[in-house]
């Protein structure tokens, strides 16, 4: 009996290191897979215009050139477009979040009629796609004389219903004893949100933060309705100008493509450790 029991037990371990191994070996399968287009994209950009065409084709070059990079940063245009995308994607995600903050703290710790209702329209606008309000958005910018203008990026990022949201599920978890506290020490509203409820939402700033600027830094589209100059384009829409029908600059477009990742990599490296705290407010039930 006790000898089955032995053998029994050393199966179920031997199953599990099963298991384990082949868990690990899976994953490092699909880590693979995910990398192989950034790894396509780094030997493109150093590939030149005879070799990205090459039949076999060059998993590793046979003359890398930095060719690409040099030619991207001797275009003023494409300086230029970094810094308009530095320039929309700091600004708006301060705006962001500053409204967002601000709302959230008047929809949870501030009571007043209809708080609900109002939080329900926010709510509601997430499920409007954004792609549907570019012609209105265009219609009002023209009427506002703000049309190829950088400065319309941060009027139309005032409000974002998902900013909001999350703001508004983290503020949910923090007790309003402090605010009571604050309040009877003689604190105004304006110093409880800056030195109570901001410093407190950390975690949730920390990660919409995050995505603010990811969305800022990589949006396409709203660029494409509202600018119509080149030395005012942002790096994706510089980028897409690279290839059209009768030009395909597949090295220059992977070049900048590769430089435009690096400073999403950077914000995210210096914040990684709020990020999934933040990430788990949207659980809280409010």
């Amino acid at each position: 009996m006790t000898n089955a029991k032995t053998s029994s037990l050393t199966g179920l371990k031997q199953r599990r290191i099963i298991g384990k191994v082949a868990f690990y070996v899976l994953g490092l399968l699909v880590a693979v897979i995910v990398c192989i287009p950034f790894y396509w994209m780094i030997i493109t950009s150093l590939k030149g215009r005879g070799a990205i065409m090459s039949i076999p084709v060059e998993w590793i070059p046979k003359e890398p050139t930095l060719d690409a990079y040099k030619k991207l940063f001797a275009m003023p245009e494409f300086v230029g477009s970094i810094f308009n995308s530095f320039y929309v994607s700091v600004l708006c995600t301060a705006v962001r979040l500053l409204c967002a903050a601000m709302a959230a703290f008047a929809l949870t710790k501030i009571p007043f009629k209809g708080r609900n209702a109002v939080f329900g329209i926010y709510v509601t606008a997430l499920m409007i796609p954004s792609q549907i309000t570019f012609i209105p958005l265009f219609i009002i910018m023209t009427n506002m004389h703000l049309t190829n203008s950088l400065n319309a990026f941060m009027l139309l990022q005032l409000f974002n219903a998902f900013a909001i949201f999350m703001m508004r599920q983290k503020m949910m978890t923090i007790n309003d004893a402090y605010i009571e506290a604050a309040v009877i020490d003689g604190a105004s509203m304006w110093r409880i949100f800056f030195k109570i409820i901001l410093p407190m939402s950390g975690s949730a700033m920390a990660t919409l933060a995050i995505l603010a600027f990811m969305d800022m830094w990589n949006d396409y589209l709203l660029p494409l309705v509202l600018l119509s100059e080149r030395s005012k384009f942002t790096l994706p829409l510089l980028l897409s100008t690279l290839s059209g029908q009768y030009k395909n600059q597949y090295n220059l477009t992977m070049a900048g493509a590769l430089i435009s990742i690096i400073p999403i990599l950077i914000v995210y490296i210096f914040a990684q450790k709020y990020f999934k705290e933040g990430l788990t407010v949207g659980g809280v039930k409010g």
